[in-house]
């Protein structure tokens, strides 16, 4: 079982009973950040007070400033503060950065503050990167006799995770505990992974707003949707390349099926910005740096084209659509697929049937207009692409052989389907926007928007008012992980399964 540790973090000394009781509940540890508090030296009286009524293992923590402590304090406070706390729970451990450690392991230094050093984390933390000599960084810290070793720095992409793997590999061979993190939502992957790996233990917060450090997921999507108690070196891994991937829905809707056929297996969000690295030192069989069952990965933007380079066999679907959406490691090789395709023609064949002559305009000229270009001609549909730039449409219509026209503010009449390939209507900025009001819409038998995130756009609601009828990007969604699932373990899955943690996550 993976060990889960909630860091509490509050303001205000009254407010520690109900944080770590709500800690206690879903937590391993407990992580006690007085650092957080305005008067950190209240740590002392609650925990002579209230220790005892802690049923979880705790850690006490005054970070530093410049290793991301949140009060303002100077060494001398920090020592202050420790020397405090003369008595603690017998369970309970201490967060030393590694300045205090050396002082503290020196004999003439640790008679105001006896340490038992099996119980001492010694810690250190670099927010802005990973250092070029973080093994020099161990090793001074392996020499300490702190009992646990934690490294945590900065990644900026996915394979900055490779140190951090190789830091926990370096460890059980030496036979030393250790926390080994990536922080940042380019290290996500160590957060999942790590306990299977070696690391002492994961920090996972109670909201994803009380997070401490970059990239800290939550405690219940570490449990409910990784599953992070059943990875061991035997799962799978599969994941979503992209750029960036923290909110994307895949992570929950591939678990829930793995988890509904009871498959060893988790997908994870890797933050990658240079896709081509990642691959060759991750990914490749032939290639990969890392020692992991990684079977294959859903690509997005904005990796799809470039990515191709990185493969030894391409279907024949993404090689005419020019875009790779779907990985499958198999027999020494990278394959190729494109499911987007799939993905986006179902729904609509299910709900028109045959397309054929059907006149449909693509609002958009990206990576998602190609997929739907590509598929509609497929099915004999009357295709027209819809573009602010009129030389990037132009380019994909010559591509595909279908029509290009600049979009403008005028009525799409003309069509009996309008397909919103664009950005536009999704949560964020974007999200009161939409490519087409009601007015335009008049006559239109179907809108079908592949924003996913609201469920329903804007521009959905405006279709609706024009009285089309609507499909929104859920269904797409759905149906592409339904084909990529089936690629990568050669079983189909229950779509509701998959259904149902999409509409989890939209409203979590």
């Amino acid at each position: 079982m993976a060990k889960i540790c909630v860091p509490v973090c509050v303001r205000h000394s009254d407010e520690m009973r109900d944080a770590i009781a709500a800690a206690v509940r879903v937590a391993d540890i407990v992580e006690l950040r007085a650092d957080c508090l305005v008067d950190p030296q209240a740590t002392a009286a609650f925990l002579h007070e209230s220790a005892h009524t802690i049923k979880r293992s705790l850690i006490v923590t005054m970070r530093s400033p410049e290793q991301g402590g949140r009060a303002q304090i100077d060494y001398k406070a920090r020592r202050r503060f420790w020397s405090s706390l003369k008595k603690l729970p017998a369970d309970s451990l201490i967060d030393l950065e590694s300045d205090l450690v050396s002082e503290y392991s020196t004999r003439e230094s640790s008679g105001d503050m006896p340490v038992d050093w099996g119980r001492v984390i010694c810690s250190h933390h670099d927010f802005t990167r990973v250092p070029d000599d973080l093994e020099k960084i161990f090793e001074r810290m392996a020499a300490t006799a702190a009992g646990i070793i934690k490294i945590a720095v900065q990644a900026d992409d996915a394979t900055d995770c490779l140190p951090i793997f190789k830091l926990l590999e370096r460890a059980q061979v030496e036979g030393r505990e250790m926390i080994a993190i990536a922080m940042g939502d380019a290290g996500v992957m160590t957060r999942i992974l790590g306990p299977s790996r070696g690391s002492f233990l994961t920090y996972g917060s109670l909201e994803e707003e009380r997070g401490t450090a970059p990239g800290q997921l939550t405690t219940r999507d570490l449990r409910e949707v990784f599953r992070i108690d059943h990875i061991d070196l035997d799962t799978r891994v599969f994941g979503i390349m992209g750029h960036p991937v923290r909110h994307s829905l895949s992570p929950r809707i591939h678990n829930a099926a793995f988890a509904a056929v009871g498959i060893n297996a988790v997908y994870i969000p890797f933050a990658v910005q240079d896709a081509l690295e990642f691959t060759r030192l991750m990914v490749h069989p032939k290639t990969r740096a890392l020692d992991w069952k990684l079977d294959g990965l859903s690509v997005t933007a904005p990796h799809k084209s470039i990515v191709m380079q990185a493969l030894d066999w391409i279907d024949t679907t993404a090689m005419e659509i020019g875009a790779v959406n779907t990985i499958v490691a198999q027999d020494d090789q990278l394959r190729g697929y494109n499911t987007d395709a799939a993905g986006f023609i179902a729904p609509l064949r299910n709900r028109l049937g045959p397309l054929r002559k059907v006149r449909c305009a693509i609002i958009g000229a990206g990576g998602a207009a190609r997929a739907c270009s590509w598929a509609l001609s497929e099915q004999g549909a009357d295709v027209t692409i819809l573009a602010r730039d009129i030389n990037k449409g132009e380019s994909l219509a010559d591509r595909f052989g279908v029509k290009c026209r600049e979009l403008s503010g005028g009525a799409y009449d003309d069509f009996d389907v309008v397909v919103n390939t664009t950005p536009i209507g999704m949560r964020g900025e974007l999200e009161n926007a939409t490519p087409a009001i009601a007015e335009q819409l008049r006559g239109v038998r179907l809108a079908y928007d592949l924003v996913y995130n609201p469920i329903e756009t804007r521009f959905i609601r405006e279709a609706r008012a024009a009285g089309c009828e609507v499909l929104g990007g859920i269904e797409m969604l759905l149906a592409q992980a339904v084909e990529q699932f089936e690629l990568w373990t050669g079983s189909k899955p229950d779509i509701e399964v998959m259904r149902a943690a999409a509409l989890r996550g939209l409203s979590s």
